[in-house]
């Protein structure tokens, strides 16, 4: 298990320990894609091992996905490229998102809410402060989270060479769909 989520629900198992016992929902298999839509070429791919949690009690939450788990490409060539060219997957194997809810949710009410996360978003070893618009349903034993967001790959120090410029877009376009269920405590 990745350290990030590992160091997560370690702090909540802790508080565990000590007689509190926080909401904790988890999810092992979330959906992450990306789309570069450039002027010669659309690239997608996506990845179903995105991992997470949150503690509703304190309105946090921890989520990592795995840089070489992505799959799909328009070519082997062009997934290898990204994985050793651009993202350096070796060096910098996973992109996280970590933070808390800004919107006080009552989780105990089943809905759909909207919602703003912020936190610190790691992509390529570079972390950005960030703010993501996401969508919240609650239901009696899961919840579902669905966002859309885009990503300058500039703000992470991912450069794309003069050639393929036309053919790797500036600006990726992010969609995040997870499930969460209850951590067995």
């Amino acid at each position: 298990m990745n350290i990030i989520i590992y160091s997560f629900l370690s702090f909540f198992s802790l508080f565990h320990y000590l007689g509190a016992q926080p909401a904790i929902y988890t999810v092992d298999k979330g959906q992450v894609s990306f789309t570069s839509e450039a002027p010669l070429e659309i690239i997608k791919a996506s990845s179903e091992q995105l991992r997470g949690a949150i503690n509703m009690d304190e309105n946090t939450f921890a989520f990592v996905v795995s840089t070489r788990s992505f799959e799909g490409f328009n070519s082997p060539l062009q997934k290898e490229h990204f994985n050793e060219k651009y993202l350096e997957s070796d060096l910098y194997p996973n992109t996280t998102f970590t933070g808390k809810m800004i919107e006080k949710i009552d989780f105990s009410t089943p809905g759909e809410y909207k919602l703003r996360a912020k936190g610190t978003f790691t992509v390529h070893g570079v972390a950005q402060e960030r703010i993501i618009r996401s969508t919240l349903i609650i239901e009696k034993k899961k919840m579902y989270i669905t966002s859309s967001f885009s990503v300058l790959l500039a703000d992470h120090n991912i450069s794309i060479p003069k050639i393929v410029s036309q053919k790797i877009a500036e600006e990726i376009q992010v969609e995040i769909r997870v499930e969460l269920e209850p951590k067995n405590n």
